[in-house]
């Protein structure tokens, strides 16, 4: 039972200031100190979607590490008598312009020291590891161990495991330190959009979308595949209450969300009859509710991407 990684970017905040001609000093301060917030508020999510694109974008690596050890003995290493060796690697993307655009974003305001360094060493685990993927890739692609008796399969095997080992504790780090950055640009976010109108369908819809990813990253993970059903219950209300907000604004205000709507309240459906489940489990996915974890991040995919739509044209 492994969860499916969801996670997705920020969308671009704009903020439109109404220039005046002539205004009182304390006015004139009051908006070149909100100019000032909204401005950091831009370039932490220009930082943040940088880092972002490329933490999805080479998610593929980790999938490619899966697929191989899915079918070899990390402790002997490929022998070339394994019954699902065919299964070989994936095949990674291409992802220079993601990791410059990150690399770039490391030396721009906010800085944001922990951060910003464990993305210099994400960077640094991922170019040790992405060309022994690939590598290991075209071996099995090609058979080659048939004809070398499987020595170079032992020799990336041999620089595999470690390169794989650091560039995963790396990418655990980093999406712990990018957690609490997105959630502060989503708090700051969120606040930027109600001081300018209100709490309108765009606010409606950017505050499901936050209580609906912290939803996702309480699941389980083969890693951890028992939750504090505690804790889960908390965040399960504080998304329920999301939903019910915006289904009172959509009663009040017709036609507001289009195909996005009804999304959210699927997803709780699902959220709560997984709840369920896995309570009567004593938290342990294993044992219940592992099976619902498909159909809750297909719903929440689905969510992210009519979002986007939604948060461009709601007012």
């Amino acid at each position: 039972m492994r969860r499916m990684q969801a996670v997705h970017g920020l969308a671009m905040l704009a903020l439109v200031w109404t220039a005046v001609v002539s205004v009182s000093p304390n006015r004139a301060e009051a908006q070149e100190a909100a100019k000032a917030v909204a401005d950091d508020l831009s370039a932490s999510i220009a930082k943040s979607n940088a880092y972002i694109g490329l933490m999805n974008r080479s998610l593929r690596a980790v999938q490619s590490w899966n697929r191989y050890t899915s079918w070899v003995n990390l402790k002997t290493g490929p022998t070339g008598r394994e019954r699902y060796i065919d299964y070989g690697l994936y095949s990674l993307y291409d992802v220079r312009d993601e990791i410059a655009k990150a690399r770039a974003a490391i030396d721009k305001p906010p800085m944001v020291p922990e951060l910003d360094a464990t993305m210099g060493r994400y960077i640094a685990s991922y170019e040790v590891l992405a060309p022994l993927l690939t590598s290991a890739n075209g071996y099995y692609e090609r058979k080659d161990y048939k004809a070398d008796k499987m020595a170079e399969g032992k020799a990336l095997h041999a620089k595999l495991v470690p390169a794989a080992k650091t560039f995963l504790a790396e990418r655990a780090e980093l999406d712990n330190h990018m957690r609490g950055f997105k959630s502060d640009i989503d708090r700051r976010s969120l606040a930027a959009i109600e001081a300018k109108e209100g709490r309108s369908a765009r606010w409606h819809v950017k505050n499901v979308m936050v209580e609906a990813q912290r939803m996702i990253d309480l699941l389980p993970t083969n890693d951890v595949p028992v939750i504090n059903v505690k804790t889960f219950d908390t965040a399960l209300a504080s998304y329920a209450t999301a939903v019910k907000d915006m289904d009172h604004f959509s009663e009040a205000y017709p036609g507001k969300f289009s195909v996005f709507e009804s999304q959210p309240r699927s997803l709780l459906g699902k959220l709560r009859d997984f709840r369920d489940k896995v309570a009567r489990a004593k938290g342990d996915a294993r044992r219940g509710g592992g099976s619902d974890l498909t159909w809750i991040i297909n719903d929440y995919n689905m969510m992210v991407s009519t979002s986007d739509s939604a948060l461009r044209f709601s007012r």
